[in-house]
């Protein structure tokens, strides 16, 4: 079995893409795995200064904020799964904050590369295309550290809390957790 991580991006605790990101948690630790979340949003996490100092100082980040503390469990997990809303056509300032400070594993020399992950978003807006704001950065970046892209789920049309429900998007979720 595996140990994987769900990072989420929305400060919403009762949103749609944290209500998907529950029911991929629960599907997965079903299957055996054991599964971390972390949600971006609640934690302390300051942007990337390009200082390149990563590990100078025996952590991940020489600004010492919470990536130093789930740092390490990314870093040892074998599959990542993104959950987020569209923010302003892309993908919100809380969890984009983690994946700079990733670069740190880039920096101190750290095996980060070989992971499974998979994607996990919801937007307002009818139009799929406004997801291309989450679905093409996370793809480069997937493509960049040799991540195998084990799926997306992406549902556009969900505003209000639980309107995820009313769609195919939780069920989509789930299933996820058999790619892992």
């Amino acid at each position: 079995m595996s140990k994987l991580v769900v990072l989420t991006g929305s400060a919403r605790k009762n949103g749609n893409s944290s209500a998907m990101a529950q029911v991929f948690l629960e599907a997965a630790q079903a299957k055996g795995h054991t599964v971390i979340r972390h949600d971006a949003a609640l934690l302390n996490i300051g942007g990337c200064h390009g200082c390149e100092t990563c590990y100078s100082t025996g952590k991940p980040c020489t600004f010492d904020d919470d990536f130093n503390r789930i740092a390490d469990d990314l870093l040892t997990a074998d599959g990542i799964v993104f959950a987020m809303p569209v923010y302003w056509y892309s993908m919100p300032g809380q969890i984009k904050n983690v994946i700079d400070k990733m670069f740190s594993f880039v920096i101190g020399g750290k095996p980060f590369k070989g992971k499974k992950v998979a994607l996990i978003a919801c937007c307002e807006e009818e139009d799929p295309a406004i997801l291309d704001g989450i679905r093409i950065p996370y793809e480069r970046t997937a493509a960049l550290n040799d991540w195998t892209d084990v799926g997306q789920v992406l549902v556009p049309g969900v505003l209000e809390a639980g309107a995820v429900k009313k769609t195919d998007g939780e069920a989509r979720a789930a299933a996820l957790a058999d790619r892992f």
